[in-house]
């Protein structure tokens, strides 16, 4: 190994590990966290509890617990705020859903950018209008005699009116490319749900829950510092006036003029005599 080989390991073996710090940190603000967001983490925790018992648990007591906990039209009109708050504590799927996954990356950036409270507040808008805006229009055509009355029993829960939701907002808050990314992705599954029309229900419910978050946009920005973008940047620059010349210390001001004081006529007099003579 020559003198210039050990001096470039020399300078580049420091830069490794501080790489891979770097790396390790971007990747851990993608993962919730109790101190950087408490909400996500701790319902994420409550999320992750109830997906174990899902199943692993007794059979029998899970499909209770589900039917319990199911936001049909009849358990909406008995008690609608415990099956509202009931409904959402569970992931459709269990441990082997992709709703954790895209909840644990989704909240955590929504709450790092506005906040605990205001992201469980998006979360419950869209989870709680789009369950009403499905299920009300149910319990309306029972009562009108188009369905049968077996239609306000179903099994509907889950978070993905929450996180459908979330989506929407977090999109108004990221990078345009980004932004169109994730409303791309969003509104294929929405489309997806449509055409297979597999739970009409829900697949009514993710379209309506994620116009929901990008209604929630501006009253979440709201306080928030606006992100300044290169072309407003730019715009900022061109418009500063370069400062004025700054002057010396020490300008070179005329002497003002000599004012006349009494007694000085006859001493120009005397003076002019001696320079006559």
């Amino acid at each position: 190994m020559t003198a210039v080989d050990a001096d470039r390991n020399a300078h580049a073996t420091p830069a490794a590990p501080g790489r891979l710090r770097t790396a390790i940190r971007r990747l851990g603000r993608l993962l919730p966290t109790p101190t950087g967001t408490p909400f996500t983490f701790c319902y994420g925790l409550i999320l992750l509890g109830t997906a174990v018992y899902a199943d692993f648990g007794d059979q029998a007591t899970v499909d209770q617990l589900l039917r319990d906990s199911s936001t049909d039209a009849a358990h909406l009109t008995d008690q609608p705020l415990v099956v509202l708050v009931a409904s959402a504590l569970w992931v459709a799927g269990g441990l082997y859903s992709a709703y954790g996954v895209a909840f644990a990356l989704v909240l955590t950036a929504l709450e790092r950018r506005v906040g605990g409270a205001r992201t469980a507040g998006v979360f419950l808008v869209g989870h709680v209008l789009a369950t009403l805006a499905t299920e009300l229009p149910v319990a309306g055509a029972v009562a009108a005699g188009q369905l049968p009355e077996s239609s306000l029993h179903r099994l509907d829960y889950g978070i993905s009116f929450g996180l459908m939701a979330c989506i929407g907002a977090l999109s108004g808050l990221v990078s345009r490319p980004a932004r169109w990314a994730m409303l791309g992705v969003a509104g294929a599954m929405c489309a997806q749900d449509l055409i297979e029309l597999i739970d009409p229900l829900a697949s009514a419910g993710h379209p309506i829950a994620l116009l929901t978050g990008i209604a929630c946009r501006s009253l979440i920005r709201d306080g928030l510092p606006r992100p300044v973008g290169a072309r407003e940047r730019a715009e900022a620059e061109a418009d500063v006036v370069p400062p004025a010349a700054v002057p010396p210390a020490r300008a070179a001001v005329p002497a003002p003029p000599r004012q006349r004081v009494e007694g000085d006529e006859p001493r120009a007099a005397a003076d002019s005599a001696l320079h006559s003579r």
